[in-house]
């Protein structure tokens, strides 16, 4: 696994379902991404701890952080290195017993920093505002200040995260804001070529911080 300190750091990789998603995951590792997030809402279970397991193995192979959206059983029974949680998807209290003082532990604030402080309070390593930018992922999603990404760290003293709608054109706009790290979710997984997209994406990231 990636190191602590510098784990949720640059371009954060969400998946979306696709039928080579671990050829994609692997060719986002090779284009530069350290933190990978697996999404899925497919009620088959089977076929989501087989993937979640084969991308767990896969990340540790590039060094990079695996995570868990959602799904604490899941984290646990693929032995990811952490979850990230939304608003309906279990307590920070509760994952973190469950997967123990080393996982990491994402909180989803959209534009509310109240609760990013309540959550690091109860545990969280590191939290995500959005959508900064209109998602095509979530398209209902309330849009969140950019300044909540330097906000956020100071107020909590953890990583911030930006995510909704961030491609090649914004990330660098994020990078520049202060956050420290951009999830990207379609201008990685919907892309023809994801090792292309993903170099881009790291490269604009880079050049802007």
């Amino acid at each position: 696994m990636a190191d602590r300190a510098a784990a949720v750091a640059g371009v954060y990789a969400v998946t979306q379902p696709r039928a080579d998603l671990e050829a994609a995951v692997a060719a986002v590792l090779r284009g530069g991404v350290r933190v990978v997030q697996y999404r899925d809402k497919g009620e088959d279970r089977q076929r989501r701890y087989a993937e979640a397991a084969a991308l767990r193995q896969l990340c540790e192979g590039y060094g990079a952080l695996f995570l868990v959206n959602d799904d604490i059983e899941l984290a646990a029974a693929a032995a990811a290195h952490g979850v990230h949680l939304g608003r309906e998807d279990g307590a920070v209290a509760e994952a973190r017993q469950r997967l123990g003082a080393g996982a990491w532990i994402g909180a989803s604030c959209y534009d509310d920093l109240a609760r990013a402080r309540r959550l690091v309070a109860e545990g969280a390593d590191y939290v995500a505002f959005g959508s900064i930018y209109p998602s095509p992922t979530k398209p209902d999603s309330q849009l969140a200040p950019m300044e909540l990404l330097t906000r956020g760290r100071e107020a909590t003293g953890c990583p911030t995260v930006a995510i909704g709608g961030i491609d090649a054109a914004n990330i660098g706009e994020v990078a520049a804001a202060g956050a420290d790290a951009a999830a990207v979710v379609s201008a990685l997984f919907g892309a023809e070529d994801p090792e292309a997209a993903a170099r881009q994406l790291v490269a604009e990231w880079q050049r802007n911080r």
